[in-house]
């Protein structure tokens, strides 16, 4: 295995260290992937941090809901784990489970522009919000403040990530200021 991450390809976040686990190098891993079998069955190497050195999986497992334990290969002692401390996990995109109908990759709702129905720019997208019931796109709008968008069918007229936008359709009192 090289010690480089490959060049072209795109990354998708997985996972955050969050603290050593034990004394044999294993680490406690907050998750943001909701599929952890697939994690666990078909990915054998996590690129770590700012550089995305790569890494072979030696053991991944959930300690509680939403918290992962992982034993990286070389990474054989609590120093070395608490080393990694802060580090993103990262994967290949072309790596990641296959999307459903209407799924998306919250990095693809990023810099996304967003648009009134009738065609005014409100903004783009600069954060998503996962709030357990549903996202919430962050947008930052011009000479004012930011405006939350709630990725539900009631709002959302069209997601079109081919042309980098979304069009919407506000509720009553959600721009109020």
């Amino acid at each position: 295995m090289t010690n480089t991450a490959p060049q072209n390809e795109d990354f998708i976040l997985v996972g955050e260290i969050v603290a050593a686990f034990g004394i044999k190098g294993q680490v406690k891993v907050k998750s943001y992937t909701d599929n952890l079998a697939h994690l666990q069955r078909k990915i054998k190497t996590l690129y770590v941090g700012a550089k995305r050195k790569p890494y072979v999986i030696k053991e991944l497992f959930e300690h509680k809901p939403g918290l992962l334990v992982l034993q990286l290969e070389g990474v054989a002692t609590r120093t070395a784990a608490e080393d990694l401390r802060g580090s993103e996990l990262t994967i290949l995109e072309s790596q990641a489970a296959p999307l459903g109908e209407g799924e998306y990759f919250i990095h693809q709702l990023y810099r996304l522009n967003v648009l009134l129905e009738s065609g005014e720019q409100l903004g783009k997208v600069r954060e998503v919000l996962q709030t357990g019931a549903n996202d919430v796109l962050v947008v930052a709008r011009e000479g004012k403040p930011d405006a939350l968008i709630p990725m539900i069918n009631d709002v959302i007229v069209n997601l079109d990530l081919p042309h980098n936008q979304v069009v919407i359709r506000p509720l009553d009192g959600l721009f109020d200021e």
